[in-house]
């Protein structure tokens, strides 16, 4: 399995959505030399190779490079989005439910960090329609972290002056997991998940 496939947790494979099997394997290919080299210094040619196809297959499935990077930006984004919608309108208290949803989005980083790398780096690279899809995608992961915290403030569970500045700060606590998590360390992605969770609570001043 290549880095770009590699999920935590047993979740379901990044891509399982991207059909057929040769437009999928562009898109994990992608990903990778994406992340390695940078969407700019990557070619078309580049990304057709790793698939062990001919550039000209390329543009069968996909009509530019930036499609490719639209493409991985928005199921990326939509399945973070996925993973903290899940745990912000779960069942308990607003300390469970961050907890829940940071462990999470940290677990989703790591277990995942070619893929979140991308997801989360290149968005420049994008042109100004696609920008402002994946913007919009990125405001409702804001939202959703925002609404538990504000259910904690509102519940006196949580003592955070500022929540808008405490969200951007949570979250990115929680996406630069994807530029230093290795495989390799000494932390596996839920522990990673369960350290940060405390991190969090700790920075909201939870009452326990």
């Amino acid at each position: 399995m290549s880095t770009a496939e590699e999920t935590a947790g047993g979740e379901m494979p990044p891509w399982a959505e991207v059909t057929p099997d040769a437009a999928r394997r562009l898109l994990v290919a992608a990903v990778e030399a994406f992340a390695e080299r940078g969407y700019h210094a990557t070619t078309t040619r580049d990304i057709a190779g790793r698939a062990g196809m001919s550039p000209a297959a390329l543009y069968i499935h996909f009509k530019t490079k930036e499609e490719l990077l639209h493409r991985i930006s928005r199921i990326g984004h939509e399945r973070a989005l996925d993973v903290l919608r899940t745990a912000a309108r779960g069942e308990g208290s607003a300390t469970e439910r961050l907890a829940d949803a940071v462990s999470s989005f940290v677990r989703w980083h790591a277990g995942g960090r070619t893929t979140a790398r991308v997801v989360q780096y290149e968005l420049d690279s994008l042109g100004p329609a696609a920008r402002a899809e994946i913007i919009a995608l990125r405001r409702q992961v804001d939202a959703e972290v925002r609404g538990i915290i504000e259910d904690g403030v509102a519940s006196g569970e949580f003592d955070v002056p500022d929540v808008r500045g405490t969200t951007l700060a949570v979250l990115s606590l929680c996406v630069d997991v994807a530029r230093w998590f290795n495989v390799d360390g000494s932390r596996t992605p839920d522990e990673v998940g369960a350290l940060y969770a405390d991190l969090v609570l700790r920075m909201v001043g939870a009452s326990k």
